[in-house]
């Protein structure tokens, strides 16, 4: 079940569903205020920006996404680049929780004459566990599972937000040969509610309950996009420490845009990602919270330079990273990569999207027109998925 791109109509849908949660969770005053704060960009700055640079701008002087961007994946990256650096956390958790993206969900799923998901799909709520779990056939051991832990600079996002994402991942899987492909999607503690060693622990009890339903982890695919991405490469560091996990990891490591460093002086501003780097300084910080440490390996994986442990925590197929070139995280997931291929010799895959930025393959799902290119991200971790665990 693959839907078409989000349309302007989806947008006002979704401005719908967001109203009266913003008003339940975050009060009158505060939604007001917002909204009074960002008429001036909304009402003259972005108008004016985008027609300047969208018509009167030569091609060249343009950024390098917006020289292939449609006018309406200009017009929303525009305004998600002035959210994530204006809008406080707060305000961001309600856009992309439950309350408002399942109801957005379904809503799309309708307009496209569906009922119900072709992928079943339950919500999992245990103590200390909280995730999304789908698969064709739940009579069932599955054949391949993705666990995936959702982006959102550890301050917000939420599982549900990626639901059409995660479905679509599910259904190309089961398109590509595999008999019952499955899925499980964490819901983790976001900060500040909870900071740093928290999260970890919690992607561990996510990934003991993926092992509760397939009896060979090889066959066990890791992934996750940002603040998500780093939590499944901390996750792997920590298990290679601990014998009895060690000899339980999963077979591959997918990672989109991670977060691999979280306070870098290289997280730098860049003229086409949405990302802000004093947005993500802010919300890193609050997640290292006040007991750990930037430099920590477990916090930024990316700060790791021992050989050996990364030996022992890389999955027995390797890696694929997949990220944008235009993105702020960029220069960081370049040197994590070059370090695991020339230093500790494991197996490397990499899909650069020149042009693109971050999360790129998620991105494109959602704004893209035309098939091919909304699933060109997707696709392309399934072939890798597709050669590797054979």
């Amino acid at each position: 079940m693959i839907l078409n791109q989000i349309s302007y109509l989806d947008c006002i849908a979704f401005l719908v569903f967001l109203a009266p949660q913003l008003l339940i969770r975050v009060g009158f005053v505060q939604t007001v205020s917002c909204v009074i704060t960002a008429l001036p960009f909304f009402l003259v700055q972005l108008p004016y920006q985008f027609i300047k640079e969208r018509f009167f701008t030569p091609v060249d002087q343009k950024s390098s996404f917006n020289q292939h961007a449609t006018p309406f994946q200009d017009f929303v990256i525009r305004c998600v680049r002035y959210a994530f650096a204006k809008i406080p956390a707060t305000i961001g958790k309600v856009f992309f929780s439950k309350g408002v993206a399942l109801p957005f969900f379904w809503f799309r799923m309708l307009r496209h004459g569906y009922r119900k998901s072709t992928v079943p799909w339950r919500e999992v709520k245990k103590p200390g566990l909280h995730g999304i779990w789908m698969i064709c056939d739940e009579t069932k051991e599955p054949d391949i599972v993705i666990y995936y832990c959702h982006g959102g600079g550890f301050s917000m996002g939420s599982s549900f937000f990626y639901l059409e994402f995660l479905l679509a991942w599910v259904g190309i899987l089961k398109e590509s040969g595999y008999s019952n492909p499955a899925l499980f999607a964490l819901e983790y503690t976001l900060v500040p509610d909870s900071t740093y060693p928290s999260q970890v622990h919690e992607t561990l009890s996510g990934y003991e309950y993926v092992l509760s339903k397939i009896s060979d982890s090889s066959r066990i695919v890791v992934s996750g996009d940002s603040a998500g991405a780093t939590l499944m490469l901390s996750l792997l560091l920590y298990m290679s420490q601990e014998p009895k996990l060690r000899t339980q990891l999963p077979g591959l490591g997918i990672m989109i845009s991670p977060w691999t460093v979280i306070v870098s002086p290289k997280n730098k501003d860049t003229p086409s990602d949405y990302l802000n780097a004093s947005s993500l300084h802010l919300y890193g910080s609050q997640y290292i919270g006040s007991k750990a440490s930037a430099s920590d390996s477990l916090v930024s994986p990316g700060k790791c330079r021992d050989k050996e442990w990364w030996k022992r925590a890389s999955p027995s197929k390797g890696w694929f990273f997949i990220y944008g070139a235009e993105e702020v995280f960029a220069p960081e997931t370049v040197d994590l990569l070059n370090f695991l291929k020339d230093e500790v010799k494991t197996e490397v895959g990499v899909h650069e999207e020149k042009g693109w930025i971050h999360a790129w393959p998620v991105v494109k799902l959602f704004l893209c027109d035309g098939q091919k290119e909304r699933q060109s991200g997707l696709r392309s971790m399934t072939k890798v998925i597709q050669s590797r665990l054979k």
